[in-house]
């Protein structure tokens, strides 16, 4: 790394992006993913570099990046080729809420901002654990996540975990564990025998259509479905690892299940917490 702190970042996943944003270190991005949303005008200020799994490494260099910042297995290879061009590069891997917590709390201080940092993430532990405290003694549905149709993917570690804080019951913990997609593909007879009373859905990519949850054979005996509990949350809130998540992304499931809990014949649905 040329300068320190770095004063010319890339961050190719969302999640690094906000984080920079709510530490007010925006200025030191050069170059975004073009899955950065959060916040709304970050798509009129950063150039967009990158999808996912795949790259414009010209682009990249010639930003001239201090420091670039990748997440996960999945973007090893456009992390191996910055290497390989001389560019410094840290790859993050949170899949938990502890994770997305470390993240931040690194983040700050590779920036220059670690008691901001300390202090962004000490704000969202106690929100954590005001929420968990609220949701402790009452009914918990059990609640299947969907986190692709084709084939059916679910497990996502700190999805499972944001179910527990808001008051649910994830339909399937042991899948929480395996960090692979391929290895949390799961068939539509366990979900079925597992009877969840809300499915939440978010396909990165494309919209959810809860008709077609509904319609897969043998989903007419699933509570959920049967009450009409089909929830999409917004894949920015939910399948970034960092701060929507633990905001947004947990309101949308309190939210869900704050419906669930809604006595029998009541109207309307209840308020977002």
């Amino acid at each position: 790394m040329r300068r320190f702190p770095p004063e010319r970042i890339v961050c190719l996943t969302e999640e690094t992006v906000e984080t920079l944003y709510l530490l007010g270190e925006e200025d030191r991005i050069v170059g975004v993913s073009g899955y950065a949303v959060r916040p709304k005008r970050v798509r009129r200020e950063k150039p967009r570099v990158s999808a996912f799994t795949s790259a414009d490494i010209p682009r990249i260099l010639a930003l001239e990046p201090d420091l670039v910042l990748t997440f996960s297995d999945l973007q090893a290879d456009i992390a191996a080729e910055l290497l390989r061009a001389g560019v410094t590069v840290t790859g993050y891997n949170q899949r938990d809420v502890a994770g997305i917590l470390a993240m931040i709390r690194h983040l700050g201080a590779t920036v220059g901002q670690p008691a901001r940092a300390e202090r962004l993430a000490a704000d969202y532990e106690r929100r954590l654990e005001s929420v968990a405290a609220e949701a402790r003694g009452g009914p918990r549905p059990v609640v299947y996540f969907e986190e692709w149709d084709e084939p059916m993917i679910s497990g996502l570690k700190w999805v499972s975990e944001l179910i527990g804080i808001a008051g649910g019951q994830d339909a399937f913990p042991d899948l929480a564990d395996c960090g692979a997609a391929r290895d949390r593909i799961i068939a539509p007879e366990r979900v079925i025998a597992a009877g969840p009373e809300v499915i939440l859905a978010s396909w990165c990519g494309k919209k959810v259509r809860p008709e077609k949850i509904a319609a897969r054979p043998g989903f007419d005996t699933v509570p959920a479905v049967r009450a009409g509990r089909i929830h999409e949350i917004k894949s920015p809130l939910i399948l970034q690892p960092g701060p929507a998540a633990l905001t947004d992304g947990l309101d949308a499931i309190r939210a869900a299940l704050a419906f669930a809990r809604a006595p029998a014949g009541s109207s309307g649905t209840p308020a977002t917490p």
